[in-house]
């Protein structure tokens, strides 16, 4: 159970450092959207709702990648061999494709304005931080 949330908390750090390097992946809350309109922005119950978006999202993203990723990945494996593993280029955009479609029926909302820039850019950038950061804290250690 421990493994499973920090897996969850570096994959809101991988999604908070992807939302903060390209322009067309935001992730929003209606809470803290309400919140900074109202009251005025810097308060630390924004900020607490913020890291609390991230987590919602970093988990609806661990379990799209512990359920849904390993069906699509065998399903196609042949292409990924014939494009010699660029194909799971692919399947990560389409992971993370999938949590911004998942998330626009909860409160919190992961945008991503384009597949092929935004969500190819984004999982590049997600796998690398959340390889990095697992590396860090030793999350892949059993």
């Amino acid at each position: 159970m421990m493994q499973f949330l920090l897996r969850v908390v570096v994959n809101a750090v991988a999604l908070c450092v992807a939302a903060w390097l390209l322009p067309g992946m935001d992730i929003t809350s209606s809470a803290t959207a309400a919140a900074a309109a109202g009251a005025g922005a810097g308060n630390a119950s924004d900020t607490v709702g913020v890291v609390l978006a991230y987590l919602f999202i970093g988990l609806i993203f661990g379990l799209v990648n512990a359920l849904v990723r390993p069906i699509v990945s065998f399903l196609s494996l042949p292409v990924t061999c014939l494009t010699l593993g660029l194909f799971a280029l692919v399947i990560n955009a389409a992971m993370l494709a999938l949590t911004a479609w998942l998330s626009s029926y909860t409160p919190v909302h992961l945008t991503i304005d384009s597949f092929f820039w935004t969500a190819v850019l984004g999982a590049i950038i997600v796998s690398l931080v959340s390889a990095v950061v697992s590396w860090v804290v030793g999350a892949d250690k059993k």
